[in-house]
């Protein structure tokens, strides 16, 4: 049982770890910080209060974890939205530069 408390305690205080950038990302750090605090506890002896704390921390690493997450993909959209407008202008820009050679080439053809 330990062993498996001791476990889930690692993988919620990495987890967190490759999510974490430049947002904020405190909550996720406070939520790690309670499973941290509850293996502590086990460790002491106190197994009841550390399971409950452990397990509150792992569930709160987990949603404070997918809400960072959803942040950054949201910030990452975000950053890439100006270039895609560009390309799409320069997508057009070629396009009705093109357009514009075909019809002065097919209007010099049939104007002599």
């Amino acid at each position: 049982m330990k062993r498996l408390i001791v476990v889930l305690s690692i993988v919620a205080l990495l987890a967190p770890a490759g999510l974490a950038a430049a947002a904020d990302d405190s909550k996720v750090k406070a939520a790690t910080g309670q499973v941290e605090t509850g293996a502590k506890k086990i460790g002491d002896g106190k197994v009841g209060d550390g399971v409950e704390e452990t397990a509150k921390g792992i569930g709160n690493t987990v949603v404070e974890g997918a809400k960072y997450t959803g942040e950054k993909l949201k910030e990452s959209g975000k950053a890439a939205e100006p270039e895609a407008k560009s390309t799409w202008r320069n997508v057009k820009d070629t396009a009705n530069s093109v357009g514009s050679t075909v019809k002065n080439f097919f209007a010099k053809m049939f104007s002599d």
